[in-house]
């Protein structure tokens, strides 16, 4: 099953979401605790923001809302390699994109114009191989992974061993504790970049936000390129999403609908978690149960079904990320509110600081 969305008419171009961001604003590292960091409240309907801590999100959470959060975990997805067949020699970086199969999985791989199929990669020594099967759309490969069974119980024993995390390009400095780019919550294995707006939450927190009566609900979306892959095209509606797998269960879907119908707010923590809800939400708002593809592209135009109100961080510049919140609250009163943090200094991007829109 794959899932797409019906793309609302726009004329928006891609520029239509550049906004100026001084380099010393993209945030190099996490800040210690977690949810020390800084959060604006954008109020969507006046546009009014105001300046707080994320730790009191509290004040701002009701005893009736749920929190959907995104439990992917990310996976050490990048590999550094050498060919052991063909004709080019040399190193390789294989980063995995999503998984296809058993031990298959889509990539991207640099240098790409010699990664043809049959050609075979070596990593940590042998370690760990692939073989590459096949090219796919924007040059993507398609390898089959192979590793002793005797040493390693899976491909992510093995990519734990051998890989590394793949930190995003903006990010120069070097992360000690690579848990600090995984949510307290991460469970599923597969993802290749974090749900970032959950980075800010700690346990502590989360049972402080449960005492008061809300409750946080699982979903499922493995990150991948579909997520962070830059808009090419000049016409925001000529983009097409890569798809990502996504997974709600029957209990998920049950406890959404059940609260919601009793009067509380949908908090979704992150856009990750925010296209998996309205991937899987009917005309009415109703959430079913899935388990596949989601291709979804939310920009401005798009009809919210199931999102009351968003936790996220401060995305890039023209970035299919910054087009769904500027869907949620209005693209001016968006621009408007990172103007501010950009005044205020507020921390960009992965590592950064938090707006929760409601």
């Amino acid at each position: 099953m794959v899932i797409k969305n019906e793309l609302p008419k726009t004329e928006l171009l891609k520029s239509d979401f550049y906004y100026d961001l001084p380099e010393e604003l993209i945030a190099q590292t996490p800040v210690e605790p977690r949810d020390s960091s800084r959060l604006l409240l954008l109020d969507r309907e006046t546009g009014e923001v105001r300046d707080s801590v994320f730790r009191d999100i509290t004040e701002e959470i009701g005893s009736g809302d749920t929190l959907v959060i995104n439990d992917s975990r990310v996976i050490p997805a990048r590999l550094y390699g050498e060919r052991t067949n063909g004709n080019a020699t040399g190193p390789v970086e294989v980063l995995l994109l999503r998984q296809r199969g058993d031990d298959v999985w889509e990539c991207l791989v640099k240098p790409g114009k010699r990664a043809r199929p049959g050609h075979r990669i070596a990593f940590g020594g042998g370690a760990l191989e692939c073989e590459i099967e096949d090219i796919v759309e924007d040059g993507c490969r398609v390898v089959k992974f192979f590793y002793d069974g005797a040493r390693y119980g899976s491909i992510y024993e093995a990519l734990d061993d051998v890989g590394t995390v793949p930190l995003p390009p903006y990010i120069h400095e070097k992360l000690e504790d690579g848990e600090r780019y995984q949510t307290v919550y991460a469970k599923t294995a597969g993802s290749a970049a974090a749900p970032t707006a959950g980075l800010h939450f700690t346990p502590e927190l989360m049972a402080k936000i449960e005492a008061t009566g809300a409750r946080f609900v699982r979903v499922m979306l493995h990150v991948g390129l579909g997520t962070f892959r830059p808009v090419g095209e000049d016409r925001i509606a000529d983009h097409v999403m890569h798809t990502e797998f996504i997974t709600v269960t029957e209990d998920a879907a049950k406890t959404i609908n059940e609260r919601r119908a009793a009067g509380g707010r949908v908090i979704c923590v992150g856009t990750t978690s925010c296209r998996t809800l309205e991937s899987a939400a009917d005309e009415d708002g109703t959430i079913r149960a899935v388990s596949g593809d989601t291709g979804i592209f939310i920009y401005p135009g798009y009809k919210f079904r199931a999102t009351d109100a968003l936790i996220t961080n401060f995305h890039l510049p023209e970035s299919t990320l910054l087009m769904l919140v500027s869907a949620f609250a209005d693209r001016e009163r968006v621009l408007a509110a990172y103007r501010h943090a950009v005044r205020e200094g507020y921390r960009f991007f992965s590592f950064g600081d938090a707006m929760f829109v409601r």
